[in-house]
């Protein structure tokens, strides 16, 4: 028998070995066999200088962590940014929790080392182990961590601590036999608290919305949170009021290179160019290497027709990521605005290169060429693209104007129809077939589109006036005939 459990614990033994040595294989193999990089706002106290101060609050986070284990009330999904103040020094009022947490810690481990109940010290320290071991990789002590609280790295330690909590309660009800009523009167109130309020986190991790707002009211001084919640609201179309947080971003964290970039977009968008080129140049001054600020910033600068700076901003941005379609489509629109029509082309011929659905890249080169009275190489360009896109109306749209323009009117009439299934209330492309239609001598179905395309859009710049125009050659037909 002794042989049989030895061989069965050799096998679990080994077993549990080998997984453990998967782990880090793949470990190794995702991240190298370096430490992940962190930055001061990821962990304050870890880049602090002064040892007694990274002591002391280091140990006030510990002090953190157990207050969110007794009572879970004050929960964030991002503790970092200036969540929680340093500690400078030993006045701070906050040193007495650290302190508290000792005296604790002190008293249960005596407890489990010295008590006279054997049954007491395998319990306690049971406890004790299942709470701290689990802890130990987050402490800050073997290596740096990434955060200042985490509340996902308490899931293993709240086994130890809800055993150390059982064994309390039930020693508070032995000792308090004659308030034992009561006692389980509170334990219940307590447990329904417990309910409730895993309800209601419950409830604010339902949506990024009220998970980001929940954390206002937290960690009002982090400028992470501010952030998401500027996101999340600009991602729903609410512009306006992601301008207030993402300012308020910058404000707690004035190097906050994505909330400036973010902030830099929007106002863009609003024609609010001088500021946004401020924002988006300090964020690239704090980090060069930032290419999504580079080329928002390009766009920016060829708003303000500053051309030369726009095109070393795109360049910038390429440099440092070498697969940027989107930075290469507005390097040509850059090119084309300033009429380098052979820049403009190999630009969008790179960004469809890079990402063959890039559909603005695409029908950017079938416009700029038939433009320019190239529509044999438009229309092959057209072509190319739609075997790639086969349903973009867009391009179909402008395939179908240069095959009207080359006489191919069946093909173009084709192309026009495909687009008008896929998007029937495209005032343009019913007004250019009617146009088709009027050039092809079909005038009653270019009478018909003529007044599709003003019933969507009334101001549609010569659609009116081609209207007219053929409403007078009808007339003229009808009292020209017999």
């Amino acid at each position: 028998l002794g042989e049989i459990v030895q061989t069965g614990l050799l096998k679990r033994l080994g077993l549990i070995s080998l997984g453990g040595l998967l782990m880090l294989y793949a470990r190794w193999r995702i991240m190298g066999t370096g430490p992940p990089a962190f930055t001061e706002v990821d962990n304050p106290a870890s880049f602090e200088e002064n040892v007694f101060t990274r002591i002391v609050n280091y140990n006030y986070y510990y002090s953190l962590n157990a207050w969110l284990l007794l009572c879970p009330w004050w929960l964030c999904f991002d503790w970092s940014m200036g969540c929680v103040p340093l500690i400078k020094s030993a006045t701070d009022w906050r040193v007495v929790w650290l302190l508290l947490l000792w005296c604790v810690l002190i008293g249960l481990i005596s407890q489990a080392l010295c008590s006279p109940d054997i049954q007491r010290r395998r319990t306690l320290t049971l406890g004790l182990v299942l709470l701290v071991v689990p802890f130990l990789p987050a402490c800050n002590i073997f290596f740096r961590v990434g955060f200042v609280v985490a509340e996902r790295v308490l899931y293993l330690s709240s086994a130890g601590y809800c055993l150390l909590l059982a064994y309390s309660l039930g020693h508070c009800c032995y000792r308090w036999i004659k308030y034992k009523k009561l006692t389980c009167i509170m334990l219940l109130a307590l447990l329904c608290m417990y309910v409730v309020r895993c309800a209601l986190r419950s409830h604010q991790w339902r949506s990024e919305q009220s998970l980001f707002s929940s954390a206002l009211s937290v960690c009002p001084l982090n400028a992470k949170v501010h952030y998401n919640v500027g996101k999340n609201l600009a991602d729903r179309g609410n512009t306006s009021a992601a301008v207030k947080y993402y300012r308020e971003a910058v404000r707690l964290h004035p190097n906050y290179v994505h909330a400036m970039n973010n902030l830099g977009n929007i106002l863009k968008e609003k024609n609010e160019l001088i500021e946004a080129e401020q924002l988006l140049s300090k964020a690239v001054a704090v980090q060069p290497d930032f290419a999504a600020a580079w080329m928002n910033l390009g766009i920016v600068q060829n708003s303000l027709r500053k051309f030369e700076a726009a095109e070393q901003s795109y360049w910038n941005a390429i440099h440092y990521r070498k697969k940027y379609p989107d930075c290469y489509y507005n390097l040509g629109r850059l090119y084309a605005d300033q009429n380098r029509h052979v820049d403009a082309l190999n630009a969008w011929r790179n960004a469809t290169m890079l990402k063959p659905d890039h559909s603005l890249a695409w029908n950017n080169m079938v416009i700029l060429l038939d433009n320019t009275g190239n529509q044999d190489q438009a229309e092959l360009i057209g072509r190319e693209a739609l075997k790639l896109l086969p349903n973009d109306h867009t391009i179909m749209f402008s395939l179908a104007n240069v095959l009207g323009k080359l006489q191919k009117y069946k093909e173009s009439e084709s192309f026009f129809l495909h687009a008008l299934q896929i998007n029937p209330n495209a005032a343009s492309c019913h007004g250019n077939l009617a146009v088709l239609y009027h050039r092809w001598g079909k005038l009653e179905l270019a009478k018909k589109h003529y007044e599709l395309s003003l019933k969507l859009d009334p101001e549609a710049p010569g659609t009116r006036d081609n209207y007219n125009m053929l409403r007078r050659k009808l007339d003229q037909l009808k009292h020209s005939t017999p």
